[in-house]
Protein backbone atom coordinates (compact mmCIF):
# COMPACT_ATOMS: atom_id res chain seq x y z
CA UNK A 1 0.00 0.00 0.00
CA UNK A 2 1.11 3.29 -0.94
CA UNK A 3 -0.72 7.05 -0.42
CA UNK A 4 0.58 10.43 -1.15
CA UNK A 5 -1.91 13.36 0.27
CA UNK A 6 -1.87 16.47 1.92
CA UNK A 7 -1.52 17.08 5.97
CA UNK A 8 -5.00 19.21 5.46
CA UNK A 9 -6.79 16.00 3.73
CA UNK A 10 -5.53 13.40 6.34
CA UNK A 11 -6.13 15.33 9.34
CA UNK A 12 -9.81 15.21 8.48
CA UNK A 13 -10.71 11.32 8.18
CA UNK A 14 -8.29 10.92 11.05
CA UNK A 15 -9.80 13.19 13.40
CA UNK A 16 -13.29 11.56 12.70
CA UNK A 17 -12.22 8.55 13.94
CA UNK A 18 -10.19 8.60 16.64
CA UNK A 19 -13.07 9.96 19.06
CA UNK A 20 -14.53 6.60 18.93
CA UNK A 21 -10.44 4.76 19.29
CA UNK A 22 -9.90 4.12 22.85
CA UNK A 23 -6.25 4.08 23.66
CA UNK A 24 -6.12 1.49 26.34
CA UNK A 25 -7.49 -1.46 24.67
CA UNK A 26 -7.73 -5.09 26.23
CA UNK A 27 -7.59 -5.82 22.16
CA UNK A 28 -4.77 -4.56 20.88
CA UNK A 29 -6.06 -3.85 17.31
CA UNK A 30 -8.84 -2.00 18.57
CA UNK A 31 -6.80 0.75 19.46
CA UNK A 32 -5.58 0.93 15.48
CA UNK A 33 -7.32 2.46 12.37
CA UNK A 34 -8.33 0.18 9.42
CA UNK A 35 -6.35 2.15 6.30
CA UNK A 36 -7.89 0.64 3.10
CA UNK A 37 -6.32 2.15 -0.18
CA UNK A 38 -7.93 1.03 -3.53
CA UNK A 39 -9.84 2.18 -6.75
CA UNK A 40 -12.46 4.04 -5.16
CA UNK A 41 -10.01 6.36 -2.52
CA UNK A 42 -8.59 6.04 0.94
CA UNK A 43 -11.02 5.42 4.01
CA UNK A 44 -10.27 5.12 7.62
CA UNK A 45 -12.33 2.96 10.00
CA UNK A 46 -12.02 3.36 13.89
CA UNK A 47 -14.33 0.97 16.06
CA UNK A 48 -14.60 -0.33 19.81
CA UNK A 49 -17.03 -3.15 18.23
CA UNK A 50 -19.91 -0.82 19.67
CA UNK A 51 -19.30 1.89 17.20
CA UNK A 52 -17.61 2.21 13.73
CA UNK A 53 -16.85 5.13 12.01
CA UNK A 54 -14.93 5.00 8.47
CA UNK A 55 -14.05 8.08 7.25
CA UNK A 56 -13.13 8.90 3.26
CA UNK A 57 -10.03 11.18 1.58
CA UNK A 58 -11.54 13.74 -0.20
CA UNK A 59 -8.31 14.17 -2.19
CA UNK A 60 -5.29 12.03 -2.47
CA UNK A 61 -3.65 9.48 -4.81
CA UNK A 62 -3.71 5.97 -4.28
CA UNK A 63 -0.09 4.62 -5.37
CA UNK A 64 -0.44 1.02 -4.33
CA UNK A 65 -3.51 -0.16 -3.38
CA UNK A 66 -3.26 -2.09 -0.15
CA UNK A 67 -4.94 -2.24 3.69
CA UNK A 68 -3.05 -2.04 6.94
CA UNK A 69 -3.96 -1.30 10.72
CA UNK A 70 -2.06 1.24 12.17
CA UNK A 71 -2.45 2.88 16.12
CA UNK A 72 -4.88 6.01 15.34
CA UNK A 73 -3.82 7.91 17.35
CA UNK A 74 -0.20 7.71 16.80
CA UNK A 75 -1.13 8.74 13.25
CA UNK A 76 -3.38 11.57 14.23
CA UNK A 77 -0.87 13.06 16.95
CA UNK A 78 2.06 12.87 14.26
CA UNK A 79 0.47 14.08 11.48
CA UNK A 80 -1.13 17.54 13.67
CA UNK A 81 3.03 18.04 14.19
CA UNK A 82 3.67 18.43 10.22
CA UNK A 83 4.23 21.49 8.71
CA UNK A 84 0.69 23.74 7.18
CA UNK A 85 0.49 22.22 3.29
CA UNK A 86 3.02 19.01 3.70
CA UNK A 87 2.24 16.22 1.58
CA UNK A 88 2.24 13.06 3.54
CA UNK A 89 3.16 9.54 1.93
CA UNK A 90 1.88 6.36 3.36
CA UNK A 91 3.17 3.26 2.72
CA UNK A 92 3.24 -0.23 4.07
CA UNK A 93 6.84 -1.88 4.26
CA UNK A 94 6.41 -5.12 5.81
CA UNK A 95 5.28 -5.18 9.23
CA UNK A 96 5.46 -1.70 9.45
CA UNK A 97 3.72 1.58 7.91
CA UNK A 98 6.10 5.05 7.24
CA UNK A 99 5.12 8.08 7.05
CA UNK A 100 7.43 9.98 5.29
CA UNK A 101 7.11 14.14 4.59
CA UNK A 102 9.48 16.39 3.69
CA UNK A 103 12.81 15.56 5.88
CA UNK A 104 10.73 13.60 8.78
CA UNK A 105 10.23 9.31 8.40
CA UNK A 106 8.26 8.10 11.09
CA UNK A 107 8.35 4.25 11.33
CA UNK A 108 4.90 3.01 13.14
CA UNK A 109 4.00 -0.84 14.35
CA UNK A 110 0.97 -2.52 12.07
CA UNK A 111 -1.32 -5.37 12.65
CA UNK A 112 -2.54 -7.47 10.10
CA UNK A 113 -5.82 -6.11 8.34
CA UNK A 114 -7.55 -9.68 8.06
CA UNK A 115 -7.68 -9.33 12.58
CA UNK A 116 -9.24 -6.01 12.34
CA UNK A 117 -13.23 -6.88 14.05
CA UNK A 118 -16.36 -4.97 11.70
CA UNK A 119 -19.93 -4.18 13.12
CA UNK A 120 -22.28 -6.28 11.64
CA UNK A 121 -23.88 -5.06 8.47
CA UNK A 122 -26.70 -2.81 8.78
CA UNK A 123 -29.94 -4.44 7.04
CA UNK A 124 -32.00 -1.28 6.77
CA UNK A 125 -35.64 -1.69 7.69
CA UNK A 126 -36.26 1.63 7.70
CA UNK A 127 -34.74 4.20 5.84
CA UNK A 128 -34.93 8.48 5.32
CA UNK A 129 -32.59 11.58 4.78
CA UNK A 130 -32.76 14.63 6.83
CA UNK A 131 -30.34 17.14 7.37
CA UNK A 132 -27.17 16.89 9.50
CA UNK A 133 -28.13 20.32 11.52
CA UNK A 134 -31.61 19.22 11.93
CA UNK A 135 -30.21 15.76 13.70
CA UNK A 136 -27.39 17.16 15.44
CA UNK A 137 -29.88 19.62 16.76
CA UNK A 138 -32.31 17.30 18.06
CA UNK A 139 -29.52 15.55 19.96
CA UNK A 140 -27.65 18.18 21.40
CA UNK A 141 -31.35 19.92 22.84
CA UNK A 142 -32.24 16.29 24.60
CA UNK A 143 -28.94 14.71 24.94
CA UNK A 144 -28.20 16.22 28.29
CA UNK A 145 -30.66 14.52 29.87
CA UNK A 146 -29.41 11.09 29.30
CA UNK A 147 -28.39 8.65 32.43
CA UNK A 148 -25.06 8.12 32.60
CA UNK A 149 -23.73 4.37 33.93
CA UNK A 150 -27.63 4.09 35.48
CA UNK A 151 -28.34 0.62 36.10
CA UNK A 152 -31.42 1.10 34.10
CA UNK A 153 -29.40 0.87 30.86
CA UNK A 154 -32.13 2.09 28.80
CA UNK A 155 -31.39 5.21 30.52
CA UNK A 156 -28.12 5.56 29.16
CA UNK A 157 -29.29 6.52 25.75
CA UNK A 158 -31.24 8.29 23.74
CA UNK A 159 -34.90 7.43 22.27
CA UNK A 160 -35.26 8.08 18.77
CA UNK A 161 -38.74 7.42 17.73
CA UNK A 162 -39.85 7.33 14.45
CA UNK A 163 -43.15 8.45 13.10
CA UNK A 164 -44.74 9.34 9.58
CA UNK A 165 -43.26 12.60 8.96
CA UNK A 166 -41.39 13.41 12.14
CA UNK A 167 -38.82 12.15 14.25
CA UNK A 168 -38.48 13.05 17.85
CA UNK A 169 -36.32 13.13 20.67
CA UNK A 170 -36.40 11.99 24.22
CA UNK A 171 -33.89 11.23 27.24
CA UNK A 172 -34.20 10.73 30.75
CA UNK A 173 -31.94 9.78 33.84
CA UNK A 174 -35.64 9.56 35.87
CA UNK A 175 -35.15 12.86 37.62
CA UNK A 176 -35.27 15.27 34.37
CA UNK A 177 -36.75 15.02 30.74
CA UNK A 178 -35.71 16.09 27.48
CA UNK A 179 -38.47 15.84 24.80
CA UNK A 180 -37.73 17.37 20.85
CA UNK A 181 -38.92 16.71 17.76
CA UNK A 182 -38.49 17.83 14.04
CA UNK A 183 -39.82 17.48 10.55
CA UNK A 184 -38.51 14.50 8.53
CA UNK A 185 -38.87 12.41 5.03
CA UNK A 186 -40.12 9.43 7.07
CA UNK A 187 -42.43 7.26 5.72
CA UNK A 188 -43.82 4.74 8.80
CA UNK A 189 -46.44 3.89 10.13
CA UNK A 190 -46.71 2.33 13.11
CA UNK A 191 -44.15 4.31 15.19
CA UNK A 192 -40.39 2.77 15.91
CA UNK A 193 -38.53 3.53 18.49
CA UNK A 194 -35.05 2.86 19.25
CA UNK A 195 -32.47 3.39 21.85
CA UNK A 196 -28.92 4.97 20.57
CA UNK A 197 -26.15 4.38 23.23
CA UNK A 198 -24.42 7.27 24.83
CA UNK A 199 -21.37 7.14 23.65
CA UNK A 200 -22.68 6.92 20.30
CA UNK A 201 -24.97 9.98 20.48
CA UNK A 202 -22.04 12.21 21.57
CA UNK A 203 -19.97 10.96 18.48
CA UNK A 204 -22.60 11.02 15.77
CA UNK A 205 -23.17 15.00 16.66
CA UNK A 206 -19.44 15.74 16.55
CA UNK A 207 -19.72 14.14 12.97
CA UNK A 208 -22.99 15.68 12.22
CA UNK A 209 -21.54 19.75 13.28
CA UNK A 210 -18.67 19.36 10.12
CA UNK A 211 -21.33 17.64 7.70
CA UNK A 212 -23.60 19.98 5.09
CA UNK A 213 -24.99 18.25 2.69
CA UNK A 214 -27.99 15.33 3.39
CA UNK A 215 -27.33 12.56 5.23
CA UNK A 216 -28.72 8.97 5.03
CA UNK A 217 -30.50 7.29 7.93
CA UNK A 218 -30.79 3.86 7.86
CA UNK A 219 -32.34 1.24 11.12
CA UNK A 220 -32.58 -2.30 11.60
CA UNK A 221 -33.28 -4.07 14.87
CA UNK A 222 -30.01 -4.03 15.84
CA UNK A 223 -27.82 -0.95 14.56
CA UNK A 224 -28.40 2.67 13.43
CA UNK A 225 -26.35 3.71 10.36
CA UNK A 226 -25.69 7.59 9.49
CA UNK A 227 -23.96 7.78 5.96
CA UNK A 228 -23.13 11.16 4.61
CA UNK A 229 -20.59 12.98 2.42
CA UNK A 230 -17.10 11.24 3.64
CA UNK A 231 -18.28 9.59 6.30
CA UNK A 232 -20.33 6.44 7.67
CA UNK A 233 -21.55 5.68 11.08
CA UNK A 234 -22.56 2.73 12.71
CA UNK A 235 -23.72 2.16 15.92
CA UNK A 236 -25.60 -0.98 17.88
CA UNK A 237 -28.58 0.02 19.77
CA UNK A 238 -29.84 -0.89 23.31
CA UNK A 239 -32.07 -3.34 23.77
CA UNK A 240 -34.72 -2.71 26.17
CA UNK A 241 -37.96 -0.85 26.52
CA UNK A 242 -38.04 3.17 27.06
CA UNK A 243 -40.63 4.05 29.58
CA UNK A 244 -43.55 5.92 29.00
CA UNK A 245 -42.38 9.65 28.48
CA UNK A 246 -45.79 10.95 27.23
CA UNK A 247 -47.23 9.79 30.91
CA UNK A 248 -44.57 11.51 32.21
CA UNK A 249 -44.67 15.14 30.26
CA UNK A 250 -47.16 17.02 33.00
CA UNK A 251 -50.21 18.51 30.96
CA UNK A 252 -51.11 21.24 33.77
CA UNK A 253 -51.73 24.22 32.14
CA UNK A 254 -53.26 26.85 34.70
CA UNK A 255 -50.09 28.39 36.13
CA UNK A 256 -47.62 29.92 33.87
CA UNK A 257 -44.43 31.68 34.95
CA UNK A 258 -42.49 33.36 31.83
CA UNK A 259 -38.81 34.40 32.33
CA UNK A 260 -36.07 35.84 30.77
CA UNK A 261 -33.85 33.28 30.08
CA UNK A 262 -30.34 34.96 30.56
CA UNK A 263 -31.90 36.61 33.22
CA UNK A 264 -32.75 33.59 34.79
CA UNK A 265 -29.50 31.54 34.12
CA UNK A 266 -27.23 34.54 36.22
CA UNK A 267 -29.37 34.12 38.91
CA UNK A 268 -29.26 30.45 39.22
CA UNK A 269 -25.25 30.43 38.49
CA UNK A 270 -25.14 33.51 41.00
CA UNK A 271 -27.39 30.92 43.60
CA UNK A 272 -25.83 28.23 42.65
CA UNK A 273 -22.45 28.91 44.00
CA UNK A 274 -23.55 28.80 47.61
CA UNK A 275 -25.48 25.46 47.44
CA UNK A 276 -25.30 21.96 49.26
CA UNK A 277 -22.66 21.15 47.39
CA UNK A 278 -24.06 16.92 47.85
CA UNK A 279 -27.59 18.10 47.15
CA UNK A 280 -27.08 21.16 44.69
CA UNK A 281 -30.54 22.34 45.59
CA UNK A 282 -32.01 25.68 45.25
CA UNK A 283 -35.51 27.21 46.18
CA UNK A 284 -37.60 28.96 43.48
CA UNK A 285 -40.27 30.96 44.91
CA UNK A 286 -43.02 31.94 42.53
CA UNK A 287 -44.99 35.21 43.47
CA UNK A 288 -46.96 37.92 41.74
CA UNK A 289 -43.99 40.59 42.89
CA UNK A 290 -41.73 37.92 40.81
CA UNK A 291 -39.32 35.03 41.28
CA UNK A 292 -36.87 34.85 44.42
CA UNK A 293 -34.28 32.40 43.56
CA UNK A 294 -32.41 31.26 47.03
CA UNK A 295 -29.71 28.93 47.98
CA UNK A 296 -28.06 27.63 51.22
CA UNK A 297 -25.49 25.41 52.50
CA UNK A 298 -24.41 23.03 55.88
CA UNK A 299 -21.80 26.69 56.80
CA UNK A 300 -24.96 28.90 57.16
CA UNK A 301 -24.29 30.90 53.87
CA UNK A 302 -27.20 31.72 51.86
CA UNK A 303 -27.38 33.23 48.45
CA UNK A 304 -30.72 35.41 47.97
CA UNK A 305 -31.82 36.75 43.93
CA UNK A 306 -34.83 38.16 42.63
CA UNK A 307 -36.09 37.67 39.41
CA UNK A 308 -38.26 39.81 37.50
CA UNK A 309 -41.42 37.25 35.68
CA UNK A 310 -44.53 37.79 33.68
CA UNK A 311 -46.71 35.49 36.71
CA UNK A 312 -50.02 35.76 37.41
CA UNK A 313 -51.26 32.96 39.98
CA UNK A 314 -50.61 31.94 44.39
CA UNK A 315 -47.52 31.83 45.55
CA UNK A 316 -45.90 28.61 44.59
CA UNK A 317 -42.15 27.74 46.04
CA UNK A 318 -40.78 24.56 44.84
CA UNK A 319 -36.79 23.10 44.96
CA UNK A 320 -34.67 22.22 42.41
CA UNK A 321 -31.33 20.64 41.23
CA UNK A 322 -29.58 23.76 40.37
CA UNK A 323 -27.77 21.77 37.34
CA UNK A 324 -31.09 20.51 36.45
CA UNK A 325 -31.90 24.01 35.49
CA UNK A 326 -28.85 25.29 34.20
CA UNK A 327 -28.42 22.81 31.51
CA UNK A 328 -32.22 23.27 29.68
CA UNK A 329 -31.46 26.72 29.93
CA UNK A 330 -27.93 26.23 27.47
CA UNK A 331 -29.67 24.46 24.79
CA UNK A 332 -32.86 26.74 24.57
CA UNK A 333 -32.08 29.66 22.12
CA UNK A 334 -35.08 31.78 22.97
CA UNK A 335 -35.15 35.28 25.06
CA UNK A 336 -37.56 33.83 27.22
CA UNK A 337 -38.52 30.26 28.73
CA UNK A 338 -42.31 29.69 30.46
CA UNK A 339 -42.51 27.73 33.01
CA UNK A 340 -45.51 25.64 33.61
CA UNK A 341 -46.45 24.45 37.11
CA UNK A 342 -48.80 23.18 39.11
CA UNK A 343 -47.85 22.74 43.50
CA UNK A 344 -44.68 22.07 45.33
CA UNK A 345 -45.06 18.27 44.86
CA UNK A 346 -45.17 18.28 41.26
CA UNK A 347 -42.68 18.18 38.06
CA UNK A 348 -42.48 21.53 36.44
CA UNK A 349 -42.33 22.01 31.80
CA UNK A 350 -40.32 24.38 30.81
CA UNK A 351 -40.57 25.27 27.04
CA UNK A 352 -38.49 27.16 24.82
CA UNK A 353 -39.86 30.72 23.54
CA UNK A 354 -37.63 30.22 19.81
CA UNK A 355 -38.48 26.28 19.64
CA UNK A 356 -42.50 24.94 20.23
CA UNK A 357 -41.19 21.42 19.51
CA UNK A 358 -39.29 21.24 22.46
CA UNK A 359 -40.08 20.79 26.25
CA UNK A 360 -38.28 19.34 29.55
CA UNK A 361 -39.58 18.45 32.95
CA UNK A 362 -37.78 18.26 35.54
CA UNK A 363 -38.70 16.72 39.08
CA UNK A 364 -38.44 18.73 42.53
CA UNK A 365 -36.71 17.84 45.61
CA UNK A 366 -36.92 18.20 49.59
CA UNK A 367 -35.13 21.27 50.58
Amino acid sequence: MKVTVGREELLKPLQMITGVVERRQTLPILANCLIDAGPDGVRFTGTDLEIEITGALAEGRVDKPGTVTVSSWKLLEITRTLADGAEVVLEADGEKLILSSARSRFSLATLPARDFPGVDAVEGEVSFRIEPATLAGLMHKTGFAMAHQDVRYYLNGLLLELHQGQLRAVATDGHRLAYGQAAADITREPAQQVIVPRKAVQELQRILREATDLVTVRLDQNHLCVEGEGFRFVSKLIDGKFPDYQGVIPRHDKLCAEIDRDVFRQALTQAGKLVNEKYRGVRLEFGPEGLRVTANNPEQEQAEVEVPVSYDGPVQEIGFNVQYLLDILAVTEGESVKVWLADPNSSIRLEDDADPDACYVVMPMML
